[in-house]
């Protein structure tokens, strides 16, 4: 299988994963920066559904595009 269908295939499964599980991802903001001292904020944010749709989207026309090359 070419490395095309491989980023297929993980693409489709990580956005299975994230549609299915949810996904999030943590933001560091600086909030306050004077010489040394710096403050910061965690903020945690969700990966949208659609961020997932258009992942197994673009998988699945890498494994087209694979195996329509290799027929």
């Amino acid at each position: 299988m070419r490395a095309a269908g491989i980023a297929g295939i993980a693409l489709i499964v990580i956005g299975l994963f994230v549609l299915v599980r949810g996904g999030t991802f943590t933001r560091r903001h600086n909030v306050i920066e004077v010489g040394d001292l710096k403050v910061t904020a965690d903020e945690r944010q969700s990966i949208p559904p659609w961020a997932a749709g258009v992942g197994i989207a673009v998988g699945a026309a890498l494994v087209f595009s694979g195996a329509r090359r290799k027929a």
